[in-house]
């Protein structure tokens, strides 16, 4: 009796736990080199590629919450490393919990510092095309 009571409370509650999310124009991202400890920031449009030594990064999608633009935001990224030729990860990478969704890589590390918001995506746009 007790699950099936939880398991209703979930399904009448799950409606109110979804947020809305807002597809922008593109993301911040943070890299880390390991061996050297040399790091970079790096902000891509959506379908941009940036080189940090031998990974090659793909912003595919990036999301936020409508309700509140300044919080978790989500990237869905693309990195191969170019020594291989693999595709070391591909997936969702979450601002707030870079763990949960981590590249594995011995040498290098790259987490999600958050979207590119609508205020900012001018910007964007313009670093994009002095490139």
């Amino acid at each position: 009796m007790r699950a099936a009571c939880l398991a209703l409370a979930v399904l009448v509650a799950s409606p109110a736990l979804a947020q809305e999310m807002v597809t922008a124009e593109g993301a911040a991202l943070r890299f880390l080199d390991k061996l050297t400890s040399e790091t970079g920031d790096v902000v891509l449009s959506q379908g941009q590629t940036a080189k940090f030594g031998r990974l090659v990064v793909r912003i595919d999608e990036c999301r936020y919450p409508a309700d509140n633009p300044a919080s978790d935001s989500s990237a869905h990224l693309t990195i191969i490393d170019t020594a291989s030729e693999a595709e070391v990860f591909n997936g969702w990478m979450l601002e707030s919990s870079p763990a949960l969704s981590a590249l594995d890589h011995p040498r290098y590390d790259v987490w999600v510092l958050g979207c590119v918001l609508p205020e900012t995506a001018d910007e964007v746009t313009s670093e994009a095309e002095g490139e």
